[in-house]
């Protein structure tokens, strides 16, 4: 328990199988708020270290386990974040805006958070998809760059920003963003609880936001955790 009271919760979001699903049950920041250490993140969760401990390694794990992203080329990583999440995301947006605006136009009187909900979530997506198209026309296409060179011999290319750590630090501050607005849907829901007087398309509407939510908190821990300081690293390393 030492060593790991001693590993931040990135860190085991890394390196322990599960732990990711397991953080994300229990409510633990492990993609934005990473570099926290694992028993500080307990804290603030008002959980058990031992316990979350436990639950990582009794949780079965899949059949077929995700790839080892630690290993595996950036270019791969990247490919999947785009396929998987980037086009998760888009289409989730795409839905859940007429989604909610339907909910409002329902329900908006008797429950005036759904209003300020839906205020948030237009600005998380007009941020979502400007932060998208920057990795996907930008720093990704950078990153691929930079790998062939490394496996060649040869330096880094040369690049508009200079140093791969400065887009890596505003996308970074863009995850951060986008991790207080899904802070402020869920607080504003009350954890996503239905109300008595919710139909079918209130209801899905939170269960569909739930998704959304996992859904980017994974696609920002295999950047924040994994892609980025990879990056870094082989900058470095090239330098």
């Amino acid at each position: 328990m030492i060593a790991i009271a001693k590993k931040t919760v990135r860190e085991l979001a890394v390196e322990l199988p599960n732990a990711a699903r397991i953080f994300e049950r229990l409510g633990v920041d492990y993609c934005c708020g990473g570099d926290v250490p694992f028993t500080k993140a307990c804290e603030r969760a008002g959980l058990d270290p031992e316990q979350v401990l436990a639950s990582i390694s009794e949780e079965p794990r899949d059949p077929a386990p995700a790839p080892d992203w630690t290993k595996l080329p950036l270019t791969a990583l990247a490919k999947y974040i785009v396929e998987t999440h980037h086009t998760f995301t888009r289409s989730e947006l795409a839905r859940l805006e007429p989604l909610f605006s339907k909910v409002c136009m329902a329900h908006g009187e008797h429950h005036p958070e759904l209003v300020r909900m839906q205020s948030v979530f237009c600005a998380l997506n007009g941020e979502l998809q400007s932060h998208m198209m920057k990795e996907e026309n930008i720093l990704f296409p950078y990153l691929a760059a930079m790998e062939r060179a490394a496996h060649s011999g040869r330096p880094c290319p040369q690049a508009m920003f200079c140093t791969v750590q400065n887009p890596v630090r505003m996308m970074t501050l863009e995850h951060d963003s986008a991790g207080d607005a899904l802070r402020e849907l869920r607080e504003a829901s009350g954890n996503y609880t239905v109300p008595t007087d919710a139909c079918v398309t209130f209801s899905e509407l939170y269960r569909s936001l739930q998704d959304f939510e996992a859904d980017l908190h994974t696609h920002i821990h295999l950047e924040n955790n994994i892609l980025f300081p990879r990056a870094v690293a082989m900058e470095a390393a090239a330098a």
